[in-house]
């Protein structure tokens, strides 16, 4: 009996946790503030124990994750109209270098030593702190670089070139399944894609793995191969 408890209360918590994190929203990890990441870890212990609840106590630990759920969904609202609030839960940006100068009391402010702000340079592509013109430690702990005029990548704008606009490749169809609104967003029909069909020699969709349209209109197909890779490079 305990074990049919068990199934039924970790699918509870797991619905509980999955309409909680969509009322919450949506975050990369990398994006995450202090506060949502204490939110975050605490309701997911609560959501373990309340999995876990053998005895007649799981309306306590699903009060709690709502609490939890609600103070973090107040504090979101209240931090888009203040922005002394905000500043508090989510903390400001720090200028660790600019134009060539270190400023090593933001860099104690945010408890970074030299070494691991160097090794985050490297990582970022940085070899020579000549070539940095403003080093920004965000909120959510990430730095963000930019790199001094002559040093950045060029750019159609620096020979003055406008190329034409591009976009996303659009999905056609995926695993032998036709997306009709995706074909018909990219501006063609079910003629169009059946002549592209029979130019590149399929016969059915069916035995097409992933078909992407370009902004050029050019349909790319990929079929269904039972074939295995002998050499792997990402061992």
């Amino acid at each position: 009996m305990s074990v049919i408890k068990i199934l039924i209360l970790s699918l509870v918590s797991i619905v509980t946790l999955f309409i909680l994190s969509k009322l919450m929203g949506n975050k990369e990890m990398s994006q995450l503030s202090m506060f949502d990441y204490i939110i975050g870890i605490t309701i997911g212990s609560i959501a373990a124990e309340l999995s876990t609840a053998l005895e007649d106590n799981f309306i306590e630990p699903l009060i709690a994750m709502i609490v939890y759920a609600l103070a973090s969904i107040i504090i979101s609202i209240l931090s888009n109209k203040s922005i002394k609030i905000r500043r508090f839960f989510t903390g400001t940006s720090l200028v660790l270098l600019d134009n060539g100068k270190l400023y090593r009391k933001n860099f104690a402010k945010a408890k970074l030593d030299i070494n691991e702000f160097l090794m985050q340079c490297r990582t970022n592509g940085y070899f020579h702190l000549s070539d940095i013109q403003t080093a920004i430690l965000e909120a959510n702990g990430k730095i963000s670089f930019l790199p001094k005029s002559e040093k950045r990548p060029a750019t159609p704008s620096d020979f003055n070139l406008t190329p034409p606009s591009d976009r996303v490749s659009v999905d056609i169809i995926v695993d032998g399944k036709l997306l009709k609104k995706n074909l018909y967003y990219t501006g063609n029909d079910e003629l169009w894609l059946q002549k592209q069909l029979v130019s590149q020699k399929v016969d059915t969709i069916e035995e097409i793995f992933l078909a992407t349209c370009d902004s050029e209109n050019h349909l790319s197909i990929y079929k269904k191969e039972n074939l295995e890779n002998s050499e792997d490079f990402f061992q």
